[in-house]
């Protein structure tokens, strides 16, 4: 995992993080897994979302549970795709969830980089997968570092919208604190619980512009 090229402040906060005892552990958990076999995403994407996004950016995070483990999809941000890859099914439903609530076309790319680019962080709970493993890194040091994230989120930034998608999302973000910032809350998009009718209908995109319109900050354009 390379640090040397995220920004300033994301960089400073890596820093402390490897003087952890966890992370040595970690680190080598990552080296061999990517040695051994095919893991994704790309190991120079692993830290993609930081590097898109600095701290004093943050505007929106969006948490998902770990990397797409199919060939070719993850790229570093939680439910994006590389560019001509198929949506999965939980990206086609965030999709439409975007068209209902604010009349977003469904765009050609599921590359979420632009989202990134105006201040939203699309965080994984795990940033590294085996390929057609799903949950295959868990429990392994990742949800040290990315707990360590949040709350770094929570303690450095003001008025952030916190997007927790599904009860594991929901967990994950609990200790986050709604007296300086926005959480909100649904079911996961992924068909399982959309169909169910715990996604669709949530309105969380116009509720962050809303919000971050009400703090004197930019909307994002979705």
């Amino acid at each position: 995992m390379n640090i040397e090229t995220l920004p300033t402040s994301w960089f400073s906060f890596f820093k402390t993080q490897m003087a952890e005892s966890y992370f040595a552990s970690l680190r080598s958990f990552v080296e061999e897994e990517y040695e051994k076999g095919v893991c994704y995403p790309p190991k120079e994407q692993i830290l993609h979302a930081f590097r898109v996004c600095p701290l004093e950016e943050v505007r929106v995070v969006i948490l998902g549970q770990d990397p797409y483990h199919g060939p070719g999809q993850a790229n570093g941000l939680s439910f994006s795709v590389n560019d001509g890859v198929k949506f999965p099914p939980s990206l086609r439903n965030i999709f439409k969830e975007l068209e209902s609530d604010l009349d977003v076309p469904i765009p050609i790319s599921g590359n979420l980089e632009r989202w990134a680019q105006q201040g939203v962080l699309l965080l994984n709970a795990v940033l590294t997968v085996q390929q057609a493993k799903a949950g295959s890194h868990k429990r392994k040091g990742w949800e040290i570092l990315t707990d360590a994230v949040i709350e770094h989120i929570n303690t450095e930034c003001e008025n952030v919208v916190f997007l927790l998608w599904g009860g594991d999302a929901q967990k994950k973000g609990r200790k986050v604190d709604t007296d300086k910032h926005l959480v909100l809350t649904s079911g996961h998009p992924s068909p399982l619980s959309a169909n169910r009718g715990y996604w669709f209908g949530n309105e969380c995109f116009s509720q962050t512009n809303a919000y971050l319109k009400s703090v004197g900050k930019k909307e994002i354009n979705w």
